[in-house]
């Protein structure tokens, strides 16, 4: 697979996600963080929060599965990523993730891809973050 031929296929891709509470508890061993907003919902919610904020880094866990899961070959590796967030999210929220193409350079074999964190809850469909992901496709 060519990069192009891996561009034409992946222009736009959406992917369903959950914050379950084995998301958490994993994200949590791996980071060991315990900061209280993560985990006291009496101090998050003393900080304006309905509960326990959400590690924002779960959502960079959730860029890796995108490319190494969803993208249509394992010949893959992600160079660079950045992540900026807009809205918190919680426990059992439903993430939708939704990247676009925003560059591909054959000379160099990589695609950047724009994406863009949305989830449903009672004030409708909020972004939650968006950021850029840049991946190089490996030789065979």
């Amino acid at each position: 697979m060519t990069i192009t031929e891996l561009a034409e296929q992946t222009a736009h891709i959406e992917q369903v996600y959950q914050v379950t509470q084995e998301v958490y508890d994993s994200f949590q061993r791996c980071s060991r963080d315990m900061n209280p907003l993560h985990t006291d919902e009496t101090f998050a919610r003393e900080k304006g929060f309905k509960g326990c904020v959400m590690y924002g880094n779960i959502l960079n866990a959730f860029i890796s599965h995108f490319v190494g899961m969803c993208l249509p070959t394992p010949h893959v590796m992600i160079q660079s990523q950045d992540i900026s967030f807009h809205k918190p999210v919680f426990l059992n929220d439903q993430i939708t993730l939704q990247a676009s193409i925003d560059t591909v350079s054959e000379a160099v074999n990589i695609i950047n891809y724009k994406l863009k964190f949305y989830k449903m809850d009672e004030a409708g469909k909020q972004l939650v973050a968006k950021g850029h992901v840049q991946i190089g496709l490996l030789a065979h």
